[in-house]
């Protein structure tokens, strides 16, 4: 099971709407049942990359926050992501598949 485009609703005192480009049940569910979020990014340049480096880093805490520290957040990255964009957003503990190996998607039983 899929969605495109939704929010997904976190924050216990003051509710706020985390919006997500993918959501994705796998198969087997995982063992804490939650969805796989996927968060699509695309960059013409790699001056562009920088511009919103610090927003997946906000929502995985806000998605972790809510829902668990084993909430899965990846990005789909398709375009110029420079070593120290990658970096930042390995640091902040979020995965990412290229859009030219979405095949990859399987080693994560998506």
């Amino acid at each position: 099971m899929f969605s495109f485009h939704i929010d997904v609703v976190a924050g216990e005192r003051h509710r706020i709407d985390i919006p997500a480009d993918r959501v994705i049940q796998p198969q087997k569910p995982r063992g804490n049942g939650l969805p796989v979020f996927i968060e699509a990014k695309s960059a013409g340049d790699f001056t562009n990359v920088n511009k919103r480096l610090k927003e997946e880093a906000i929502k995985i805490r806000q998605l972790r926050d809510e829902y668990g520290e084993d909430t899965q957040f990846l990005l789909l990255l398709c375009g110029y992501f420079d070593s120290g964009y990658l970096g930042y957003e390995a640091a902040e503990g979020i995965d990412w598949v290229w859009e030219h190996r979405i095949d990859d998607l399987e080693e994560l039983e998506i």
